[in-house]
């Protein structure tokens, strides 16, 4: 994570900014952004939705947050389905979104993977990347959720695409209630 620097990181914070902005009209609160301490696992909460980086870049990039604050996006969307895949999708494309907008700002070297998806006890990620991840926190209507940014520079520029990952169900990945 050490030789991305702060524009970079930014870029994942305007995202998550960007995305509750189009979706719900309403900012979310940027409560902060660190790097993990070592030894102590990122947050993971009831859904996560990752993306696997290649490339370029190696590592993951996720987003986690409570089942409350995921619902609570699909009635602002009206979104009758609220069942447990609905929310899934709804992780699983915050993570592609992420993902999309890092491309755009690395560029083509940075290869992403689809999302993979989980929730519950059973988190399954992608690779990390190697070093400490930045932990974004993010509070959106009460409701906790962090983006972890797990990249670094690899030096491969050949790498192919990520393999297609499985879904699965993610437990413990999710935007708590603060």
């Amino acid at each position: 994570m050490a030789d991305l620097n702060e524009k970079d990181i930014r870029v994942f914070v305007d995202a998550v900014t960007h995305y509750f902005l189009q979706l719900t009209r309403e900012a979310p609160r940027i409560r902060g952004a660190y790097l993990e301490t070592r030894g102590k696992r990122p947050p993971d909460m009831e859904y996560t939705g990752a993306i696997a980086l290649s490339g370029a870049f190696r590592g993951r990039v996720y987003v986690t947050a409570p089942r409350a604050l995921l619902r609570h996006l699909l009635v602002a969307t009206n979104e009758p389905d609220q069942s447990h895949m609905a929310i899934l999708d709804l992780i699983g494309e915050m993570a592609n979104t992420l993902a999309g907008n890092a491309r755009r700002h690395f560029g083509p070297q940075l290869e992403i993977s689809i999302p993979m998806t989980s929730s519950g006890d059973d988190i399954r990620l992608p690779p990390d990347g190697g070093a400490r991840p930045y932990i974004v926190s993010v509070e959106w209507k009460n409701y906790a959720a962090s983006v972890v940014v797990d990249v670094q520079r690899s030096g491969d520029h050949t790498s192919t695409a990520p393999a297609r990952p499985q879904q699965a169900g993610l437990a413990n990945v999710s935007f708590g209630k603060a």
